[in-house]
């Protein structure tokens, strides 16, 4: 969930959803209340802890953060090096995720059918959006970690890719993270020169208040996600499948950035250095030999879904 969540256009949801524990992690996370709080409060820390599923949430959470700072860092590797095989993969997981969630789905009433339009078009529109500059004002920010959090706990909708159209993925994703991983890196050899380097503070500072927003995000998506399932669940599985449906188009292999030019033919640049996009064109690829490696590369992604599946019904099978 951790890799997905950084990479456009892809959710940790979906990963949650496929692999079998998205209503689990829903559950635990509402189970952040006002009686956890007290519990907390009280010192009581273990009944805490066995209140909010703390065992799942806690392996959830490490395992993101490991996943952060290791799976990530090889996909934007990867993204920048074999970018056409890296969206194969991921449009394939989608596809994937698609027919998982569909599968057993068999209550098509005039209001699912209209929720689902209603998930794919929001889907699409999403995708076709411009992005906004970027903006490091911290009420912002913290409103941007609310958003991004939905990437989690709303299968197909990407909060990386949410960040990217307000203008602050590289802000929020890239360049405060960096700064997270050297100021740990120097203070693992006694280096406590950041607290002078005011860029250093001004980027930590982001950091922190960009996890606050997504702590308060994650809890109140949870409680509203959890209302909407106990009462609307068929509704709410078809907006969310509409979602990744929509998302294809974000994740498509094949498409061309075009960037604005000058009467130079130089790429334009905003006012704060970034490269202006004008939109994305998508097309059919010709046949390559590229092209069926690219398209191995989707079935793969597909198999690693359908594999996900089946090793979720295995594990349910041994533990019963």
């Amino acid at each position: 969930m951790g890799a997905a969540n950084k990479v456009p256009g892809v959710s940790g949801g979906v990963v949650a959803f496929v692999a079998g524990f998205y209503e689990e992690f829903i559950y635990s996370l509402q189970r952040v209340n006002g009686t956890a709080f007290k519990l907390l409060i009280n010192g009581r820390f273990k009944s805490f802890f066995t209140y909010i599923n703390g065992r799942f949430l806690s392996l959830l959470f490490l395992g993101m953060i490991i996943s952060y700072f290791s799976v990530s860092k090889i996909l934007d590797y990867l993204i920048v090096h074999y970018e056409l095989y890296v969206w194969s993969v991921f449009f394939g997981m989608i596809i994937g995720s698609i027919y998982y969630i569909s599968k057993d789905f068999d209550n098509w009433s005039t209001k699912v059918i209209i929720g689902l339009s209603f998930g794919v078009i929001i889907g699409l529109g999403i995708s076709f959006l411009d992005p906004a500059k970027e903006n490091d004002n911290l009420w912002f920010v913290f409103f941007c970690g609310m958003i991004s959090v939905s990437g989690m706990t709303l299968p197909g909708f990407s909060g990386s890719f949410i960040l990217i159209l307000l203008g602050n993925y590289v802000l929020l994703l890239v360049d405060s993270v960096n700064a997270l991983y050297d100021t740990l890196f120097e203070i693992i050899q006694g280096d406590f020169g950041f607290i002078d380097h005011v860029e250093r503070m001004r980027m930590l500072k982001v950091l922190a208040v960009f996890t606050l927003g997504s702590v308060a995000g994650l809890v109140t998506f949870s409680h509203f996600l959890n209302f909407v399932l106990s009462r609307f669940k068929d509704i709410t599985l078809a907006v969310l499948n509409g979602f990744i449906i929509g998302s294809l188009g974000v994740v498509w292999p094949w498409k061309e950035t075009i960037y604005k030019l000058n009467e130079q033919n130089q790429v334009m640049l905003d006012s704060t250095g970034n490269m202006i996009i004008e939109n994305y064109l998508r097309f059919i690829p010709e046949w390559s030999n590229e092209t069926l490696v690219a398209v191995l590369f989707i079935l793969s992604g597909i198999m690693v879904v359908l594999g996900l599946e089946w090793y979720g019904k295995k594990t349910s099978k041994d533990v019963s």
